[in-house]
């Protein structure tokens, strides 16, 4: 009779968790549908996805685990073997029993100490999917730790306790202890201050626990390590691995606002930009572009004036440094008030002379398309001959990025220049370049070509009845 009952049971649950599962998969279809065919991105619906995606997982897990301690409790009552842990409960960066399972924003399931210390080390991305994760909060998978604990009960198994973790940063005290001694010698004699500060830039690059100590204000650890600026020149091979340590430090979140402002980091970036070796100006550009997250420090550098030695590089055109000096260029840009400052530098003339010679036309594009809010931007544009040249790119371009940036460019020069409408209205009778992007673009390129192609045949129709 026990036995029937259990069948029973089981029967009734199976009956549950499979009706619950097709509910979820329509519901799953449905908005899979939404978020395709809508124009634009809704993140609300997104989420939702994910979640309902994470339910559906979980009633999977546990079925397939409950299968599997009923298994083991049948074959060998509650003797565990060793490696016979599920692997549904193992957490994917320590491959340990997990503690504290908790849910990051790509649905995975993580022991909360070890994927913290993923998230403090400055990483955006799901270590498992290398999704982009669109919020750092956990959220307590409650289902994975009742299904541990009733396994590690049906086991003997005793979950392990916090005392038995390394600490949160990873590091011994001997290695806190070596950090600090590395920080003293950089007040030293030369010889010393390069062999510190080569070897805190790879300590840095291969290691985020050593990212983390440089935001712990006890140490004072950034100005330390910007000692050697006290000497009147800095070696290029010096001034290379500083800069470097302070790209790397500032890959890790909380070190942003530190980094930028501790008194001698913008200087020592702008100077690196001017006259440091290649590598040392593609890495401050780099540093920039990373600190530029935060838009408190995107108004720092540009209240700085660390733009227009930015401009100067991308002028220059060394294609080791191109992609770097953009990127931060574009960051920096997000901002309104950084914007006016760039155009006042000359940037429109400097990326429309590359544009024109095909050079980098991807990364320049994108801000060439932020700018174009910009009527001053605008009419620079236009003088510099953008319209032709944006309308060859979309014929040209095999890239929907770039087509969607150049009618953006275009609709914008439409709207604020006359002028214009003639030279476009003669390219789309010869090449129907606009009316293509409208049948075959993404769906913001639409929409642009649709408004420049209304504009353009409301100013035939008024010039008709006129």
């Amino acid at each position: 009779m026990a036995k029937s009952g259990v069948l029973e049971g089981d029967s009734t649950m199976a009956a549950a968790a499979a009706a619950k599962a097709s509910e979820l998969k329509k519901e799953l279809q449905k908005l899979v549908t939404e978020i395709v065919d809508l124009d634009d991105i809704n993140l609300d619906e997104i989420d939702r996805a994910q979640y309902v995606l994470c339910n559906l997982k979980e009633l999977k897990l546990k079925k397939s685990v409950a299968l599997k301690v009923r298994s083991s409790n049948h074959n060998s009552g509650h003797e565990i073997v060793s490696g016979a842990v599920p692997e549904e409960f193992k957490c994917p960066l320590s491959k340990e029993l997990m503690r504290d399972p908790v849910i990051i924003a790509s649905g995975q399931t993580f022991d909360k100490p070890f994927i913290r210390k993923w998230l403090q080390a400055g990483n955006k991305t799901c270590p498992r999917t290398q999704q982009v994760l669109s919020h750092t909060i956990l959220t307590p998978n409650h289902l994975i730790r009742t299904m541990i604990a009733q396994w590690c009960k049906n086991h003997g198994v005793k979950l392990p306790d916090s005392v038995n973790r390394t600490d949160e940063e990873g590091l011994t005290k001997a290695d806190k202890d070596h950090f600090v001694s590395l920080l003293k010698k950089m007040s030293s004699t030369l010889p010393h201050q390069k062999e510190s500060a080569k070897e805190l830039r790879l300590l840095t690059k291969r290691l985020p626990s050593f990212r983390a100590l440089f935001g712990e204000e006890s140490l004072d650890a950034i100005p330390k390590l910007l000692s050697p600026l006290s000497q009147a020149k800095l070696e290029s091979d010096l001034q290379e691995d500083l800069i470097t340590t302070l790209l790397n430090i500032s890959i890790h979140e909380n070190n942003k606002k530190l980094v930028l402002e501790t008194p001698n980091v913008l200087p020592l970036l702008m100077e690196a930009l001017r006259s440091g070796t290649i590598e040392t100006k593609s890495n401050a550009a780099a540093a920039l572009f990373t600190l530029s997250a935060l838009d408190s420090n995107k108004a720092i550098i540009g209240r700085f004036g660390a733009l227009k030695p930015l401009i100067d590089l991308l002028d220059e055109g060394h294609p080791l440094v191109m992609k770097d000096v953009a990127s931060a260029i574009f960051n920096l840009c997000i901002l309104h008030e950084n914007k006016a400052r760039v155009v006042s530098d000359g940037v429109v003339r400097v990326i429309m002379k590359k544009i024109l010679n095909r050079t980098h036309v991807d990364e320049l594009l994108s801000i060439v398309a932020m700018l174009s809010s910009s009527q001053r931007a605008i009419e620079e544009m236009v003088e510099l001959g953008a319209v032709p040249c944006l309308l060859s790119i979309i014929r040209e371009s095999s890239c929907a990025r770039n087509k969607e940036n150049c009618i953006a460019i275009l609709h914008a020069i439409c709207f604020s220049d006359r002028s214009k409408w003639k030279e476009m209205k003669e390219e789309e009778s010869k090449y129907c370049t606009i009316s293509q992007l409208v049948e075959n673009g993404s769906s913001r390129a639409k929409r642009k070509a649709s408004g420049v192609l209304e504009r353009m045949n409301r100013a035939s129709y008024l010039t008709h009845t006129a």
